[in-house]
């Protein structure tokens, strides 16, 4: 088992690589250059027009990438509780998001420069590399797609039916956040969700909304 001192605790890469097997084909000399670091939700990791200097890896809590329009409108681009963030900052000059901590948690943080160098040594972590990188595009397209709904209605709609089991979605998220991430200002979100609720369009149960139209 490889170990790393960071923070006053040991990386233990066995579990790691157990439960996350993109880290599994990781090459030993980028392990020894990772840090483990806490994040305290609302903590600004990296700020849009900042050069990229690390990837992150969220192992707890949740990082958001956040961009804002010039009117002050937020939209969240992406949000993961566990895996990679801001991938496509490994190419990028500079951030075009915040990426900022949603709730408190633990974070890897590879250099940039290394990430680089193993993708290039390691055919077995590249090839890892490029099935995550499909995954995050199908997601992307996704998006792309749900966002081009004209009404708040069938944004709801479209992301309980792609993003949860097809038959309902667990929100993890605050409803404003989730505003954010379906382009909605929060107030529309919920006049549209209490019209869908009186319509007898969805079902709600705290987290849990249910699509019951189709």
């Amino acid at each position: 088992m490889v170990q790393r001192e960071s923070e006053g605790m040991m990386i233990d890469w066995s579990r790691l690589s157990r439960d996350y097997p993109i880290l599994d084909g990781l090459p030993a000399t980028l392990r020894e250059r990772v840090v483990e670091r806490s994040v305290t939700a609302g903590e600004r990791l990296a700020l849009q027009g900042e050069t990229p200097t690390g990837m992150y890896f969220v192992l707890a809590g949740e990082v958001r990438l956040l961009r804002r329009s010039s009117s002050g409108r937020e939209t969240v681009m992406q949000r993961v509780q566990e895996g990679f963030v801001a991938e496509a900052s490994l190419d990028a000059p500079c951030y075009h998001c915040d990426l900022i901590a949603g709730a408190s948690g633990k974070v890897l943080v590879f250099p940039r420069c290394d990430f680089e160098a193993a993708l290039t040594e390691s055919r077995e972590f590249n090839q890892a590399w490029i099935v995550h990188l499909s995954g995050e595009l199908r997601r992307a397209r996704s998006r792309n797609e749900r966002l081009a709904c004209p009404t708040a209605a069938e944004r709801i709609r479209h992301a309980i039916l792609t993003e949860g089991d097809g038959r309902g979605l667990v929100v993890g998220s605050t409803r404003k956040e989730w505003a954010a991430e379906l382009g909605l200002t929060h107030e529309a979100l919920y006049r549209a969700l209490r019209r869908l609720r009186e319509t007898g369009a969805i079902h709600e149960d705290g987290g849990w909304i249910e699509w019951l139209a189709d």
